[in-house]
């Protein structure tokens, strides 16, 4: 009798105290701050904003701070501290302290293979939210004649994508090499390489570590009136013996191999993890649009992908000799050719050592430049109408056939 009273009094505190915040990160990015905090189980929050100065107070239910989580912590972006201590409901009090007026928005996340339960606070400023909500131009629906008085020149813009960011890791080595890390000094090393060209210029979706939507990386692109996407990611596979550089285009019908249809649902699971609201809302129209613009696209992008493969087989062995389709949601853009560069495996011992090095790391950056120069022998982009966007023009037969 004696043991079993033991037992309950030492299990008694683990029943009383409710929920635990176990940790608190903050992620800055050009488009605001995004606030997370890591839940030891489903929690109901409340949000809201005072002034004077300006703070976000969120309360969290029926949960205190975990041990191991200070008191105070410091901020970034917009969030200059985070301060934590019991609410006196019996739950805990965050309190956001800011730079400026911010408006707020947060959201609560299920468990998944990389986190368990998450509440997310996303802070932006007015300025912030009127450039995200800036729409994108429109596809153009014909080439535009150079004697036209309308038209201005315009350098060949590349938009270089890091995958992943922030909250998403992505796929991770043996010896703790990131994808999302990895990505982002691929497309550094790139797009420098990209603006030294003539005539070229790089447009960076993400520059630092921060997630960005899959949709929000498009709409990104076509606001930098983009002339090519280039995604970059590093590649995972159960068998570590699997290695190799990989391209991928878009396929309307979903992915061709049991491997691309395993990437394309980890590609596409990057919201989750990120931490994005999910949009459930159906854009008829804009589903319309890309249906009658994705075909003079896909043509695009297959020979960008060929010549990509092509050149970085140069630099690493291939995982298959031809460019592979699956549906990701991050190459479904009609206005531009889109590419997603699998540069190698991180699960494989040989090009995870390889990624990992600055030196050779500018040689894949070379020789994806290669390729990219390659396809705009081939394909031009036409000069734009001034407000719209351009479109692809082949310069010859011979190179605007799909490979």
């Amino acid at each position: 009798m004696r043991v079993w009273l033991g037992v309950l009094l030492a299990l008694l505190p683990l029943f009383a105290e409710g929920g635990e915040l176990r940790d608190v990160r903050v992620w800055a990015s050009p488009d605001g701050t995004r606030v997370v905090f890591d839940l030891s189980g489903a929690t109901a929050h409340s949000l809201f904003s005072l002034d004077g100065p300006d703070r976000v107070v969120i309360d969290l239910v029926d949960t205190q701070r975990g041990a191991a989580l200070a008191a105070q912590l410091e901020g970034k972006g917009l969030v200059k501290r985070v301060r934590t201590g019991p609410h006196e409901s019996g739950g805990l009090r965050v309190v956001l302290d800011l730079e400026s007026k911010v408006k707020s928005k947060s959201f609560a996340l299920q468990p998944n293979e990389n986190y368990g339960y998450r509440v997310v606070v996303d802070l932006s400023t007015e300025q912030q939210l009127q450039a995200a909500a800036r729409p994108a131009a429109p596809p153009a629906l014909a080439t535009v004649p150079r004697g036209n008085a309308a038209t201005i020149d315009k350098p060949i813009v590349v938009a270089i994508d890091a995958g992943h960011g922030g909250e998403d890791p992505g796929a991770r080595g043996r010896r703790g090499l990131l994808e999302k890390d990895v990505s982002l000094a691929l497309a550094r090393k790139l797009a420098a390489q990209v603006n030294r060209e003539p005539g070229f210029k790089a447009m960076l979706v993400r520059d630092g570590d921060y997630y960005v939507g899959l949709k929000d990386r498009i709409r990104k692109a076509g606001d930098a009136h983009a002339d090519l996407f280039v995604s970059i990611h590093a590649n995972s596979y159960k068998d570590p013996s699997v290695r190799g550089t990989a391209v991928y285009v878009l396929s309307p019908k979903g992915a061709k191999s049991e491997h691309a249809q395993m990437l394309e649902n980890r590609e596409n699971m990057s919201d989750l993890i990120g931490g994005a609201e999910i949009d459930e809302s159906d854009d008829t129209t804009a589903a319309v649009l890309v249906d009658i613009f994705q075909t003079s696209a896909m043509e695009a992008s297959h020979d960008a992908g060929h010549r990509l493969l092509e050149s970085m087989g140069e630099v690493n062995v291939l995982q298959r000799p031809r460019v592979q389709q699956a549906a990701f949601v991050v190459l479904k853009s009609a206005a531009f050719p889109s590419v997603l560069v699998e540069t190698a495996f991180l699960t494989n011992a040989s090009d995870e050592r390889l990624l990992g090095d600055p030196g050779y790391q500018d040689r894949l950056a070379r020789s994806m430049l290669a390729g990219i120069k390659g396809y705009f022998k081939a394909y031009r982009p036409s000069q734009q109408v001034a407000q719209g966007a351009g479109s692809l023009q082949p310069v010859s037969m011979q190179g605007s056939a799909a490979r």
